[in-house]
């Protein structure tokens, strides 16, 4: 089999020379192009980065981490030093393939990118919250809400552990870091981040978090203009400027992308 290996630009948190000799010794052959499958190494965001512009099968590995704000791979299959174990069983064939619904982003009918785990509008540094708007059409859903706040974020299935579930999380005073929520495959997450003010449609109602059917189109955009960021379809740490006037539609697409699950958990 053929693999590619997937990892960070720059400082990776395994040495690329480390990753392929553990993949030849497991009998694999490292190539660029026209890979079988692709191995990602690293946390969550190189989980989903890849996972938005890859579509070979991806075996997302994590790296364990001392420090406590280190990178806790919520999505990964196996750790590291579990690689071994786990290139026997795929090279066996001991493994099956999940197939997970991706998002698309337009910016102002341009075509932005995919998404895997999650797109969203937060507030830049030189600004204090951001004044939205959400519109959501669907076939059994339809309303507008404005919120006032850090932002939001929505999310597939995948992203379910991710900024989606900083609700779950809170405890009291206290956090919980192991705690999040779940988003069915057939469904689009919605939560609004850090809020102090939302209202739909006009009403009694302020919402935070929800879940929609996969196939309803949301749209976002600003009512008071602000340092605004989209988050979620670009490498770049800054995000993509959101203006005044911006409109971002946020919609089902075609493509999947392919997660390789070893068949027996090996996971520690």
């Amino acid at each position: 089999m053929k693999a590619k290996m997937l990892l960070a630009d720059g400082k990776s948190k395994v040495a690329p020379r480390v990753l392929r000799k553990m993949l030849e010794k497991a009998g694999f052959e490292v190539v660029e192009r026209d890979p079988d499958l692709g191995v990602v190494v690293g946390g969550d965001g190189r989980f989903s980065r890849y996972g938005r512009s890859e579509d070979i099968p991806l075996l997302f590995v994590g790296v364990r981490s001392g420090k406590p704000h280190g990178s806790k791979a919520h999505m990964a299959h196996a750790m590291f030093d579990e690689l071994p174990k786990v290139l026997e069983r795929v090279k066996e064939g001991q493994y099956r393939i999940e197939k997970h619904r991706r998002l698309e982003v337009l910016l102002n009918g341009r075509r932005l990118g995919k998404v895997f785990t999650d797109i969203y509008l937060q507030r830049g540094s030189e600004s204090v919250s951001l004044r939205y708007r959400l519109k959501v059409r669907g076939t059994s859903v339809r309303f507008e809400e404005a919120g006032i706040g850090d932002g939001v974020v929505i999310s597939t299935a995948a992203g379910s552990s991710g900024y989606y579930s900083y609700v779950d999380r809170i405890k009291g005073e206290n956090l919980d870091p192991k705690a999040w929520g779940i988003i069915p495959e057939d469904r689009i997450g919605v939560c609004h981040i850090a809020p102090s003010y939302t209202e739909r449609n006009g009403s009694g109602q302020h919402p935070l978090r929800y879940t929609l059917p996969w196939g309803t189109i949301l749209e976002l955009s600003l009512f008071r203009k602000a340092d605004a960021r989209l988050y979620g379809t670009t490498v770049s740490k800054g995000g993509t400027r959101f203006q005044l006037g911006d409109r971002a539609q946020v919609r089902p697409s075609t493509s999947v992308t392919k997660v390789i699950v070893p068949s027996k958990q090996v996971r520690g």
